[in-house]
């Protein structure tokens, strides 16, 4: 794989994740993530994001933290809503570039 490939396979799932609504995502979110984190984490259960010993570093880990959680609690999304969630959390918390 030359230089230009290994860019460009780098750089597509950044572009697909760019294309994430985050008021579509923030939607998703409260309809279908929050009882889950008030279960896991008390109060609002925002304080998964926030928490000192987070374990999302980075873009594509948040991506594929969002298809993790969609699949464990079977929220039957499509990986645009995914995106969609992944932007809003990126917006909201992570504001990783």
């Amino acid at each position: 794989m030359n230089a230009w490939t290994a860019l460009i396979a780098l750089a597509l799932p950044m572009m697909a994740f760019a294309a994430g609504d985050p008021k579509v995502g923030n939607t998703l979110h409260d309809k279908q993530c929050v009882a889950c984190h008030v279960r896991l984490m008390g109060g609002d259960g925002s304080s998964i994001y926030t928490r000192d010993e987070r374990i999302i570093k980075s873009l594509p880990a948040l991506r594929q933290r969002v298809a993790m959680c969609a699949t464990q609690i079977d929220a039957k999304w499509f990986p645009e809503d995914e995106d969609n969630v992944a932007a809003y959390l990126n917006q909201r918390y992570y504001k990783f570039k």
